[in-house]
């Protein structure tokens, strides 16, 4: 007699939540997470107080006499918005060309079925770049300007590489997986004309996942925007850098302004991006 196999009384979501919700209690135990740690230090509050009451009234000029000369304030925020936008796009002009690179010999699409038992090293291909573009989006940015930074110094080629190396690395993951996910019948009828694997992935293949592609270059780009900005606290002129030196020197109303410039930067690219995503992939 069959034994019939009773669904869980919560579901398999339901279990699954479950799991993740006593994974995060014993991980708050193990690290010994407390409400009381919370709590403000002396004179937290009042710094606290002041950092959001200069939001109600971000600069429109130094909060400290400039040198003879200076840029001003909304003008240096815009130069420092654009240069944050010029890091983001180099590095992941560089980062798409990569990600696409790489997405071919990390689809399994394009060696499946005979083609995979003739071409015995197609296995060792796609396993070999899946653990290198691994090991590309496992390292943080940061952590790559980090490293560029102790081997080449200060300079823009160094922080537009620590941005296309992760990015690369995720682009081409979601690229490969986009590819072996898209229909095949044009693949197959290549395939069938003796088409080398090759032509399979650039004409069969690659034109079906593009759209999608596209789709997510362009919002991987608006996550590059923020990065970008990020490395100014290590010396790069984005607005990271600004908004660093202000709030060392407790300029909150400076340091408002640059975030606001962020917010604004941004929300246009949300919606600039959107629109093209919504052309893309409708």
């Amino acid at each position: 007699m069959t034994e019939i196999r009773r669904p869980f009384p919560i579901g398999r979501r339901g279990m699954v939540l479950l799991l993740l919700l006593l994974a995060g209690a014993a991980s708050g135990v193990a690290l010994e997470l407390s409400p009381r740690q919370l709590a403000p230090h002396a004179g937290g509050l009042e710094i606290a107080r002041r950092f959001f009451e200069a939001a109600l009234s971000p600069a429109l000029s130094y909060e400290s006499t400039p040198p003879s000369g200076s840029t001003p304030l909304p003008m240096k925020a815009l130069d420092a918005a654009r240069r944050t936008v010029v890091f983001a796009a180099a590095g992941m002009s560089l980062a798409v060309v990569l990600g696409i690179l790489l997405a071919f010999p990390a689809s399994s699409a394009w060696w499946e079925g005979d083609l995979g038992r003739r071409w015995r090293v197609a296995p060792l291909l796609w396993g070999g770049t899946r653990t290198l573009i691994a090991l590309m989006r496992s390292v943080h940015e940061l952590l790559w300007a980090v490293l560029f930074l102790a081997a080449l110094g200060l300079n823009t080629f160094a922080a537009v590489i620590a941005l296309a190396i992760p990015y690369a690395g995720t682009l081409a993951k979601v690229f490969s997986e986009m590819i072996d996910e898209a229909a095949r019948d044009s693949a197959h009828a290549l395939r069938a004309t003796g088409a080398s694997p090759a032509q399979v992935f650039f004409f069969g293949l690659l034109p079906r996942a593009l759209p999608d592609m596209a789709a997510y270059a362009f919002y991987r780009f608006e996550c590059a925007v923020r990065s970008s900005a990020i490395l100014g606290f290590f010396g790069y002129e984005t607005l990271g850098f600004f908004l660093r030196q202000s709030f060392e020197n407790l300029h909150y109303r400076e340091v408002w302004t640059y975030l606001y410039t962020l917010f604004a930067l941004v929300a246009i690219l949300d919606v600039w991006s959107g629109r093209l995503r919504g052309r893309f992939a409708p």
